[in-house]
Formats: C-alpha cells, sequence, structure tokens
C-alpha cells in the first residue's frame, strides 16, 4: 500500500477521539443537514479569545464561523479551499502581524463544522457561495472587509462579487485562487483529482483525498499537522467537488477585471495544483493590482511562508482601509 494511503487510515483510526475532543467532528448533532434553528452566538468566548458563532445561510445551511480582534479595527475575512476548514488560518489567527485586525474566518457548506447538504446542486450555484459570504459578513457585523481567498476560496469570493458586488469589499486577495475553471490554467493532476474525488468508490475516494492534500504542499507535511489536516479533509462531503465541477459559472474573470478596488495576488511557483498563469491573468486583467510569487511555496503559500505572508497582508489591508 502507497505509504501516504496508509497513513490517511491510520490516521483517520487514531484521531477519532482527537477529532471529536477538538470540535473537528460537527459543531451540533444537526449539523449536517439544511433545517437548523436560528443562528447561536457562544455566550463567552474560547481560551483563544475567539468567538464561535453560527451563521444561516439563505438556503439554511448553518456555517460554522469564528472572530477574533477589535471589531472597530480593519476587517479581513479568510475563505479557506476545497476539502480544507476555518483551522487553514490557525497562522494567521496567530501572527503577531495580523493582530492588529479584526480576523473572521468560517468553514464552508459542506466542510469542517458547517451544514453538508447531499445534493450536488447546493454547491454548483454560484450564488449559493455568495449568499455565504453576505451571510457572514452580515451576522459578523463586518463593515468593510478583505476578502482573501485560497483556491476554492478564489472562486467564492467572485460569487460573491458577481451576485453583490464589491462596494462593502475594500480589497481582495487571491491566494493560488481558481478564478477560472480551464484546462490551461490547472494542472493535470488537478484535473484528475476532479474525477477521483467524486468517485463512489470508497477506496479510490481515500486514497485520492490522502493525495489531494499532498500537494497542496511543495515540502511534505509531516506529524500532527498532517493527521489533523487528513481528517478534516475526510469530512468534506463528496457532493462538494460532484457539484463545483457542473457549476455553471466556470469563469469569474470578467467578475474582478470590474471589480474597482485593490487586488493583491499570491502565488506559490510551486504550486502543483493551480498554476502561475492563473494569478498573471488577473494582474492583466485588473490595472493596478500586484503578484507576489513565493519561491519556497506550493499551493499553501500562506502556510509554507507565514511570515511574508503575513507581513504582505496587513500592508495591503492597511493601504486599502486608509482614509
Amino acid at each position: 500500500m502507497d505509504p501516504s494511503k496508509r497513513l490517511f487510515l491510520g490516521a483517520a483510526a487514531a484521531l477519532t477521539a482527537l477529532a471529536i475532543e477538538s470540535g473537528l467532528t460537527g459543531a451540533a448533532s444537526g449539523a449536517t443537514g439544511n433545517k437548523q434553528p436560528n443562528a447561536t452566538v457562544d455566550p463567552g468566548r474560547s481560551r483563544s479569545g475567539r468567538e464561535s458563532f453560527l451563521v444561516p445561510s439563505a438556503d439554511g445551511t448553518l456555517l460554522a464561523s469564528e472572530a477574533q480582534g477589535d471589531p472597530a479595527a480593519p476587517e479581513i475575512l479568510f475563505i479557506h479551499g476545497l476539502r480544507q476548514s476555518r483551522l487553514s488560518w490557525d497562522k494567521q489567527f496567530a501572527d503577531p502581524a495580523l493582530a492588529g485586525f479584526r480576523l473572521v474566518r468560517f468553514d464552508l457548506r459542506g466542510h469542517g463544522d458547517s451544514g453538508k447538504p447531499a445534493s450536488p446542486d447546493a454547491y454548483s450555484d454560484a450564488d449559493r457561495w455568495a449568499d455565504d459570504v453576505a451571510a457572514v459578513i452580515e451576522a459578523a457585523k463586518l463593515r468593510r472587509p478583505i476578502l482573501v481567498g485560497w483556491s476554492l476560496g478564489g472562486h467564492v469570493a467572485g460569487a460573491y462579487l458577481r451576485k453583490y458586488g464589491g462596494s462593502r469589499i475594500a480589497g481582495i486577495n487571491l491566494v493560488d485562487a481558481v478564478t477560472k475553471l480551464s484546462p490551461d490554467l490547472l494542472t493535470p493532476l488537478a484535473v484528475s483529482f476532479a474525477k477521483t474525488a467524486i468517485s463512489h468508490d470508497l477506496g479510490e475516494r481515500t486514497a485520492a483525498t490522502a493525495d489531494f492534500l499532498a500537494a497542496c504542499f511543495h515540502k511534505p507535511l509531516a506529524g500532527i499537522e498532517l493527521q489533523r489536516m487528513l481528517v478534516v479533509n475526510g469530512m468534506t462531503e463528496r457532493a462538494v467537488n460532484e457539484g463545483f465541477v457542473k457549476t455553471a459559472t466556470p469563469d469569474l474573470e470578467p467578475v474582478f477585471q470590474a471589480y474597482p478596488g485593490p487586488v493583491l495576488l499570491t502565488h506559490g511557483v510551486h504550486d502543483r495544483l493551480v498554476r502561475l498563469a492563473m494569478s498573471e491573468r488577473i494582474k492583466a486583467l485588473h490595472p493596478g493590482s500586484r503578484l507576489s510569487v513565493y519561491a519556497d511555496s506550493g499551493h499553501s503559500p500562506f502556510y509554507e511562508e507565514p511570515a511574508r505572508f503575513g507581513r504582505e497582508l496587513a500592508a495591503f489591508v492597511t493601504a486599502s482601509t486608509r482614509g
């Protein structure tokens, strides 16, 4: 058996208790459906000082969300990638360079602790993703946040702009983002995952999950970091992949081109999933945008080079929200 597949199976069994203890396996007993009570906010704060809250989207899907920092400070809304979770941004939430900002993150529908509709239709409609972002912005009382969209999160940010416009958004940081579903902008490996990740064969889908996670990094992960990420990746609803590849809105480049606000493009030079050309196209389409290429990163520069990422994001937020 391939070592990565063996590790996934072992980690899934060994970390079941860890996942339950740390809250990774579901915020509430009904977190997999849409028939949910109204949004709730934890009456207190966690030991980290973060506020946790559940946000109902327009179709009733509950979105597990967190916030920390001064509500009056400049705001950043982090949107994670496919098969990931709000935990992807742990390094940013602990970064001193970002301590002066209001930080908000949430689990996308079908991911982490958020509701997991079983129908692919819940993920193929760009407006559903847009409504999720709008719901979190409203629930967190964000005034004009910076949107940070990683991978699929870039598509989600574009879906929001497409439906709601950019008047309430101070700027956008696209991180190895998927802005157009096109074989010439994605790698052959990414295209193959689009097929294996929706397999009804559990063994094939499990192997694809482990391989996909490995492909997100330039330098291989190991130990507890890898184990926790494998658990989170395995929680993703299969219908997410099945629906997303059937989206009727595969090209969001015109949306980013029309957005009048500032755009920072962040891309790892060793990305094995999204070609650098994806970010280069947005740079060419959006006057005044800036492309920052990370020489020691793959698909996850915010994780692989977090200190640089934090400095650049802090500078971008400060410049974009000044005045």
